[in-house]
């Protein structure tokens, strides 16, 4: 029987030990998620490879937030942080980039996929920004990536649900299409009967307060950004135990 994949969207270390106690099946490993994850510290990367013993580790390879046209000196980023990350012995890497016009960056995959070696690769949400999803498919087919992670172009998985359902039958085994965004316990089932997709990530993430007693009487650390300097995200274990069980109780 197959097995559907619960993959948890990771910000931090603890999140990451949540997610394996959760009963997920991988971690994409990101930092900055507010900004849709870039690539996290090398401390977190190898911290995370230490405590996932029975878990899946794939790190998100994005030097910055931002647009997905890449600079040669954003892609010799790439290279150096995936070259890091076949050091730490992680599991897979997370990418993606387009072209000014909206296709697939040729040049980037050209550059990446070599090194990557056997780990395994998912092309990240880059592509729910191209211009032709099925052209786009076709050409990560082509250039054998495993899997893809996508809301169907639209901003929530469940909205981008039809051509979710049209990308997996495109692709035919050949690449695992991974709804993403917006997918929680409450609509995994109905995403499933939808798209028969048998793999599924989220962040399951919640905002955890801060501890700290102590605060000066104006946010001095954002500048312009509004955005709470104290409190941050974590993933939740409960949220993952309970998306776990749902997807466990799916049949194929």
């Amino acid at each position: 029987m197959t097995k559907f994949v619960l993959e948890i969207c990771a910000g931090n270390l603890e999140s990451a030990k949540n997610a394996q106690e959760g009963g997920a099946d991988r971690v994409e490993l990101c930092a900055s998620l507010q900004e849709g994850g870039i690539t996290p510290s090398y401390g977190v990367i190898k911290a995370c490879r230490k405590v996932l013993t029975h878990t899946k580790l794939n790190v998100m390879i994005r030097p910055r937030g931002g647009d997905f046209l890449y600079s040669e000196d954003d892609l010799a980023v790439m290279v150096e942080d995936l070259k890091i990350c076949l050091d730490l012995g992680v599991d897979g890497v997370v990418f993606g980039a387009l072209t000014c016009d909206g296709e697939i960056d040729r040049k980037v995959l050209d550059t990446l996929m070599p090194l990557a070696q056997d780990l395994d690769v998912t092309f990240h949400r880059a592509f729910d920004l191209c211009k032709d999803p099925f052209a786009a498919l076709d050409l990560l087919i082509d250039y054998k990536i495993p899997r893809l992670l996508t809301s169907g172009l639209r901003p929530k998985a469940l909205m981008g649900a039809d051509l979710i359902r049209k990308l997996n039958d495109k692709a035919q085994g050949k690449l695992k299409i991974m709804p993403g965004s917006g997918v929680n316990p409450q609509n995994l089932k109905e995403l499933y009967e939808k798209t028969l997709c048998t793999e599924y990530h989220f962040s399951a993430k919640v905002l955890e307060k801060s501890k700290m007693c102590y605060r000066p009487t104006e946010d001095l650390m954002s500048g312009t950004y509004v955005i709470d300097e104290y409190d941050f995200e974590i993933s939740k274990l409960e949220t993952i135990k309970k998306a776990r069980e749902v997807l466990d109780t799916l049949k194929l």
